[in-house]
């Protein structure tokens, strides 16, 4: 029986690159893939494309996986909590396989599709939603998909404003007064504008097909989307146009960005999921227990944590405990967290099952000239790192 005769047909799936170390985190991803790090007490990052996907009605979903994969292929099981364990599509997890001829790694983001070409074909899709698998955000693909097939396009890319002292972290997009792109920057040291990629691309694969082979076939490429497959697509006169996103998003790829992320939650404890409940995989904890000599303001509380000391401004994952007289201010504190008696926490990302010494200091106030916040890896105890 064919692959054809297996599946049917789709108009579009998405193929979520999830394989990427996040070395700009640090030892927070030293054990684990960056969309597996903990976001916002009860999520992991790879929630957003998930929910995102199945909102927008795409059912069909390859995770691509490559780096510290184990935490990952076992939170995403088999989709069942972003309803997406089906008989026909649903998610499925797609490590890096040996063929004939080639090497089992994926050399970059665009080699990472191409060795799925396979699994692409089975569902006959006529577009292809490739997303990053380490942004938080709300998004409806389907509106973007409709005006890819308005305009007629080759390839949309979602574009958004970002400072323009952060633009070259990105790819970014030179357009016209149409929104068609005519040129594409990757990650350029002195940006024209403030137009950047946010990693979501939607092509027409027969046309993404084509350029996937010649840049395999290309022993000069990095195999890479930004760097190789859009500048190869424009070069070629292929209509590209940037689709506007006016939402919240936020690449968490920085220390500073993941805190700063988690801290808008705060501020804005929605960012516009109000009417889009981000799904995720429960832990099962029991509820949080806020004991007589606790205090809480402006926190989000997961379930399972244990407060007997003062958490300010705050957010704290599942299983965290804080006991008496220690005073957490002003960081992320993720998952199974103890700080332990007259400990102070402020300004600090806490890795999952790290220990806060009894009357150990960890971080300061936050500095007004920058400087990102008082990192601590996962497993890790306050006295081994000094503070």
């Amino acid at each position: 029986m064919s692959k054809s005769d297996m599946y049917y047909g789709k108009e579009c799936i998405a193929m979520l690159l999830a394989g990427g170390r996040g070395s700009r985190l640090g030892s927070l991803t030293e054990a684990i893939a960056k969309p597996a790090v903990t976001f916002g007490g009860k999520y992991r990052i790879i929630d957003f494309p998930l929910t995102n996907c199945v909102r927008s009605g795409i059912d069909t979903v390859g995770v691509m996986t490559q780096y510290q994969p184990l935490l990952l292929h076992s939170y995403i099981g088999r989709g069942q909590d972003w309803d997406l364990d089906l008989l026909v599509g649903g998610v499925s997890i797609l490590p890096p396989h040996s063929k004939p001829g080639s090497t089992a790694w994926y050399s970059g983001t665009a080699n990472a599709v191409y060795q799925n070409v396979d699994f692409i074909d089975a569902y006959q899709p006529e577009y292809l939603l490739v997303l990053a698998a380490d942004h938080v955000y709300k998004m409806d693909y389907s509106k973007m998909l409709d005006h890819h097939k308005q305009i007629g396009a080759d390839c949309t890319i979602a574009v958004i404003e970002v400072p323009m002292k952060d633009a070259s972290r990105f790819g970014i997009l030179n357009t016209d007064p149409h929104d068609r792109v005519v040129e594409f920057e990757e990650k350029p040291e002195v940006p024209k504008n403030n137009l950047a990629s946010m990693g979501v691309y939607i092509f027409n694969w027969n046309v993404l097909r084509k350029y996937l082979a010649q840049d395999d076939a290309d022993p000069n490429s990095e195999n890479d989307f930004g760097g190789d497959i859009l500048p190869n697509m424009l070069a070629d006169g292929c209509g590209m146009f940037a689709y506007r996103f006016d939402g919240y998003w936020k690449d968490v790829g920085t220390e500073e960005s993941l805190w700063q992320a988690n801290m808008d939650l705060l501020d804005d404890m929605h960012l516009g999921f109000e009417n889009w409940q981000i799904l995720s995989k429960s832990g099962g904890q029991p509820p949080h227990y806020i004991a007589p000599t606790g205090s809480i303001q402006n926190t989000l509380i997961t379930e399972g944590c244990e407060i007997y000391g003062t958490v300010e401004h705050s957010v704290l994952s599942a299983g965290v405990v804080v006991e008496e007289g220690a005073v957490v201010k002003n960081s992320v504190i993720m998952g199974n967290v103890r700080i332990r008696k007259n400990a102070t926490v402020e300004y600090a990302i806490l890795g999952e099952n790290t220990v806060v010494a009894t009357g150990q200091t960890v971080g300061t106030e936050r500095s007004p000239n920058g400087g990102g916040p008082t990192l601590l890896v996962h497993g890790a105890t306050a006295e081994s790192k000094g503070g």
